[in-house]
């Protein structure tokens, strides 16, 4: 049965006695709505309200209600522990809260708690997944970074991985000519000779969005010029071949479009 409770119940009083055995009570006449308190007790005693008569005297009996009709009350005698005995006219009728509901309660409970499933999450970063059979798995970290699937020692193909991080390398010349090849792609050239050297940005080896930096480190200056079909652009004072302007000055080129580069750096 759905036991059904009410915060607004009136606690009234018998309208005749009752013997021990009664399965029918009435109480004082046009008390019996506000006795239930706004609550509905559905057909086929599915219901129940429990009230006390004789409240707390010696005897006191716990009854069930599971049905009403005006200030007559369908009843199952003896609850919560209690003994059916025999009330007298007048006597004390309550709703009320017993230790039997509270019971029943902390079984509910249990229960519902019991069918949760528990978190697997033991070691921070641990990840739940679900399986086939509906319940969740703990992945945790196997060897080589490995995704194990839980409390397993065999990995299942996922992986991750530390981020790689990309040093910047070096491509050193120490001539007076030299032309950027592709290996050149975000690379440092450095360019060292004691006279003046010429950088050559050649067609179709780079593409849009790419670059390569370059850097005088010798006594003698750099012109950066175009192979004859490249197009430069720059601040310097030649925009189409600019010069880094002194020893230890760098510049970036960078594909603009196909065949177009601008140049960005200590220019002369």
């Amino acid at each position: 049965m759905t036991r059904k409770y009410s915060t607004t119940s009136v606690a009234t009083t018998l309208a005749a006695t009752i013997s021990n055995s009664a399965t029918t009570i009435s109480v004082a006449a046009g008390t019996g709505s506000s006795l239930m308190g706004g609550v509905s007790l559905a057909a086929g005693n599915v219901d129940q309200f429990l009230i006390a008569l004789d409240v707390d005297t010696q005897n006191e009996e716990i009854v069930a209600v599971t049905a009403i009709s005006g200030d007559t009350l369908t009843v199952v005698r003896a609850q919560a522990g209690s003994s059916g005995i025999s009330h007298t006219a007048g006597a004390s009728v309550k709703h009320v809260f017993t230790g039997d509901d509270a019971t029943f309660f902390t079984a509910g409970v249990a229960t519902a708690d019991a069918a949760i499933p528990k978190s697997l999450v033991t070691t921070k970063g641990d990840i739940i997944v679900a399986t086939a059979s509906a319940t969740p798995a703990r992945l945790g970290a196997g060897t080589n970074n490995q995704v194990l699937a839980a409390d397993s020692t065999t990995a299942t193909g996922l992986k991750w991985t530390t981020p790689a991080t990309t040093d910047l390398t070096f491509n050193a010349q120490t001539g007076t000519t030299y032309s950027l090849v592709a290996g050149d792609l975000n690379k440092l050239v450095t360019l060292s000779n004691a006279s003046a050297i010429t950088l050559t940005v050649p067609n179709g080896v780079f593409t849009t969005g790419q670059q390569v930096n370059v850097q005088a480190i010798g006594a003698g200056q750099v012109s950066i010029v175009s192979d004859g079909t490249t197009v430069l652009t720059s601040t310097g004072a030649t925009s189409t071949a600019p010069k880094l302007r002194a020893q230890f000055s760098a510049a970036t080129i960078i594909c603009t479009s196909s065949n177009n580069f601008t140049v960005v750096g200590d220019l002369a």
